[in-house]
């Protein structure tokens, strides 16, 4: 919240318009960002210290910034597009929301900083991302 003031605030210093200068963000609109365009589609493995290491099968990488709330409908601000890492701030109605930055090391793997609320409570953590092969037989993460 304290980030969409800041912006807010610097667009009334340039002179403007607030609600202009900011789309509302909508649950259905395609996102294309560059880090994320570069990997590859396939059997992931999220490593986060402490956890059981997860697979999950992504046919979109979009899921991987939003990996602490696998819903879809949720609404999207990007704040930094750049061709090697990208940082999103998500809200989900009534599930809370978070902020994520990944950045691509190749295009099998990538590292996340994801923090926000789930579940009424706040999380904040890092991951190792991998593909580690092609999904098989198992579903794939939803499109978001």
């Amino acid at each position: 919240m304290a980030l969409m003031r800041r912006a807010v605030l610097l667009l009334l210093i340039s002179g403007a318009s607030p609600v202009a200068a900011v789309p509302a963000p909508t649950p259905s609109a395609p996102m294309s960002l560059a880090a994320l365009s570069q990997l590859e589609t396939g059997l992931w493995q999220l490593d986060v210290q402490g956890r059981t290491p997860r697979q999950m099968c992504v046919s979109d990488p979009m899921t991987l910034v939003q990996i602490e709330h696998d819903q879809p409908g949720c609404s999207r601000f990007v704040i930094a597009n750049d061709p090697k890492s990208a940082t999103i701030h998500y809200s989900c109605q009534r599930s809370g929301w978070g902020r994520s930055t990944l950045r691509v090391e190749n295009p099998r793997a990538a590292t996340i900083h994801t923090q926000g609320i789930a579940r009424n409570a706040p999380f904040d953590y890092a991951v190792q991302a991998k593909r580690v092969g092609g999904c098989g037989g198992q579903v794939s993460a939803k499109r978001r």
